[in-house]
């Protein structure tokens, strides 16, 4: 029996992870990474890598990918509610261009796999967040690429409400467009 639920998600490659809960009148245990278990559902990959990111209401963070030294990613929010986006940038994909959204936060526990090959950011709801994300290679700064969080050719649907104030890195404000990034991976 699995710690875990496995959702495919509409773009091939992404999971939504949903862990078993054990609770009680002191709390709750629950398993965020078992390698078998991941194995299993065929997610066979090793982390080599762990980071933690606090962020206040209004945060985007992204759209980042590594080009040399791409990065899988197993994220999560432990306090606080994010909206976390992956975008395909795999070259020969049927879904190339395309994104997925997925509300991550405290209450509902859930990780998106979101593997090499994507562009991944997230956008803080909650007054503040901390997030965790696994990582299938080290960060290396000077491999960073991205993209425009707002980019008309891919779409983003993020949940930004009226109140809401963004806050973006000096980085983030000038990433290129999708059109102008001239970047994608080849997939086999």
């Amino acid at each position: 029996m699995s710690n875990y639920v496995f959702d495919k998600c509409e773009i091939e490659g992404l999971y939504l992870i949903e862990p078993k809960l054990y609770g009680d009148q002191r709390g709750y245990f629950l398993e965020t990474y078992q390698y078998e278990a991941f194995k299993e559902a065929g997610l066979d990959m090793v982390f080599v890598q762990d980071n933690q990111s606090l962020s206040k209401r209004g945060v985007l963070r992204g759209l980042h990918y590594q080009k040399t030294f791409p990065q899988g990613k197993l994220v999560r929010a432990i306090k606080g509610t994010v909206y976390d986006v992956a975008v395909d940038l795999r070259r020969n994909s049927k879904t190339y261009g395309k994104w997925q959204g997925v509300l991550l936060s405290e209450e509902n526990r859930r990780m998106f796999y979101v593997p090499e090959g994507f562009a991944h950011g997230f956008l803080v709801l909650s007054e503040e967040a901390l997030f965790t994300y696994k990582c299938t290679q080290v960060y290396h700064p000077e491999d960073e690429g991205g993209i425009q969080w707002n980019d008309p050719d891919i779409g983003i649907e993020w949940p930004i409400d009226d109140a809401m104030q963004l806050v973006f890195s000096d980085k983030d404000k000038k990433l290129p467009s999708f059109k102008d990034n001239q970047f994608a991976f080849d997939v086999d």
